[in-house]
């Protein structure tokens, strides 16, 4: 056997090789990618329930900086909105990407969560069909008419129980969804909204109120 033909037969089978170690890999690669969230998945669940909750709290904020001349509240409004704006459009874009309705007909809110239903206390159908801490229509209208330091205190409180409602979701996608960019998101939520909670707290102390729970 020549020099040459020698060499030729070793990168051969070192290719061979090299192409089995990729395929391996590749396989291995393949079975542990987390397969796609089903409609029915704690994933798709929170990432439909979560963009609504957060399109509310975008609305409450847009509200308030029409309301008040207030710079701190102002400021703490555009971040609110800022933040969930974006985030919203992550989760929706997840639910694209997934092959997943945004809004899955016949399926009760936070059914994901194994709690059936939503809701905040209230007893009427609108109520008993929000999600927790999302503020009523008439607490809506309440805060349309109001202006000034009224504004802020009432915009303070409803955006105070929206977060607690928030944080608990979030903690149950912590818990029970199997996308790890998605638990992630969640507890960026998480620590992000109980930061705000305390200074929303500070803010309505100096304005001699506080939050309404």
């Amino acid at each position: 056997m020549t020099r040459t033909h020698g060499a030729s037969i070793a990168a051969v089978v070192l290719a061979l090789l090299f192409a089995g170690g990729a395929l391996t890999v590749a396989s291995a690669e393949r079975e542990e990618a987390p397969a796609t969230p089903t409609s029915a998945s704690a994933d798709a669940g929170f990432a439909r329930d979560m963009s609504v909750h957060h399109q509310q709290a975008v609305e409450m904020s847009f509200i308030v900086r029409d309301r008040t001349d207030d710079v701190e509240v102002r400021r703490l409004a555009y971040d609110i909105a800022n933040t969930q704006a974006n985030q919203r459009g992550m989760m929706l874009g997840w639910l694209d990407m997934w092959g997943l309705p945004k809004v899955e007909s016949g399926t009760k809110p936070m059914a994901w969560m194994g709690m059936g239903m939503g809701g905040n206390g209230g007893t009427g159908p609108l109520e008993a069909a929000l999600m927790p801490g999302m503020a009523t229509k008439a607490e809506m209208d309440r805060l349309r008419k109001a202006s000034g330091k009224e504004a802020e205190i009432l915009y303070l409180q409803l955006m105070t129980d929206h977060h607690k409602g928030g944080v608990h979701m979030a903690q149950g996608c912590v818990e029970k969804c199997s996308v790890d960019i998605e638990r992630n998101l969640a507890q960026g939520m998480i620590e992000g909204q109980q930061s705000e909670m305390g200074l929303m707290a500070d803010l309505l102390k100096a304005r001699g109120a506080k939050p309404r729970s």
